[in-house]
């Protein structure tokens, strides 16, 4: 029973985590730290993705999981429109 505590508090700080990057990606438009800056070409709708990833987890929804991480493909492979 200890071993499944201490995962769901790995778990849950994992998507605090991911909520952070998102919401910064998303608001700022810019990700944090260098390497991340490196491989997010756009980071709002990485952003968007990773927050919808999060909702579909809530809403026990598969289709908007598959929404979220087609928009954190996208936001890593398009290109900045700059």
């Amino acid at each position: 029973m200890f071993v499944f505590g201490v995962l769901a508090v790995v778990l849950f700080i994992l998507a605090i985590i991911w909520a952070v990057l998102g919401v910064h990606g998303l608001l700022l438009g810019r990700m944090p730290g260098h390497w991340l800056q490196q491989q997010v070409r756009q980071p709002r709708v990485w952003g968007a993705g990773a927050l919808l990833m999060l909702v579909s987890c809530n809403a026990h929804s598969p289709s908007l999981l598959v929404v979220g991480i087609g928009l954190v493909a996208l936001g890593h492979v398009m290109k900045p429109t700059r």
